[in-house]
């Protein structure tokens, strides 16, 4: 059932996204920043902790996931060590997720020969 939630919570996301790059004249990148920061505002208002919680890494991999993390290292930090906290949680909270994803993407740039678009 974990990955049935999975799949449709992930799925809605990916359909929204769809949605607003179909339906107006949003850039894959303004899909990007929107998400991201509808994962943070949703975190602060407490919405998207139920739908991580509900959809598992349907939620919490996608872009909104990301502001998910961001916001809920923030709030952790800022708890724990005050005003400063809120600048050093977020990324404290999602550094080994960037440096995963720098060292992957590394790692296939020097497997694989890229090449341009024609």
């Amino acid at each position: 059932m974990d990955y049935i939630r999975a799949f449709v919570v992930g799925g809605l996301i990916c359909v929204i996204g769809q949605l607003l790059m179909d339906g107006t004249k949003l850039t894959p990148a303004h899909v990007l920043v929107l998400f991201v920061t509808a994962g943070v505002i949703l975190t602060a208002l407490g919405i998207y902790e139920p739908i991580a919680e509900f959809g598992g890494a349907g939620a919490t991999v996608p872009l909104p996931g990301f502001g998910y993390a961001l916001a809920k290292g923030a709030i952790k930090a800022t708890k724990a060590k005050g005003v400063l906290g809120a600048f050093t949680g977020g990324v404290q909270a999602t550094a080994g997720g960037v440096a995963a994803a720098i060292l992957f993407g590394y790692l296939m740039s020097v497997i694989f020969t890229p090449k341009t678009k024609k």
